[in-house]
């Protein structure tokens, strides 16, 4: 996750409380969403950004985890996620994001 977004990611969590934020990622793989779901569960571990030391214990979810695919339009899904869906290993991202969410989230 770049400076720019854990720099939002944490003024939206001051300014509207972490139990009221929810981070969606998209990541192509699942390092990548678990390094940035780490990010803003348990603090920037690259200790180069706004979050570094800061555990904001945010939610966090990938676009194609099945809790965020079903509250989203099918047809909406479909035309801007599904294409991605086909080449990603799902499976691995789920189980990535699960185990983040089990060991740092907080709300």
């Amino acid at each position: 996750m770049d400076l720019e977004n854990q720099k939002r990611v944490k003024e939206f969590a001051e300014q509207y409380g972490p139990e009221n934020v929810v981070v969606l990622l998209g990541a192509a793989e699942g390092e990548a969403s678990g390094l940035a779901a780490e990010t803003v569960t348990n603090g920037d571990p690259t200790y180069a950004g706004p979050l570094t030391g800061v555990q904001l214990g945010l939610k966090v979810y990938h676009v194609c985890e099945p809790e965020i695919k079903q509250e989203i339009d099918p047809a909406v899904y479909e035309e801007q996620v599904s294409m991605m869906e086909m080449v990603l290993d799902v499976d691995d991202i789920v189980a990535e994001m699960t185990a983040i969410r089990e060991q740092y989230c907080k709300y």
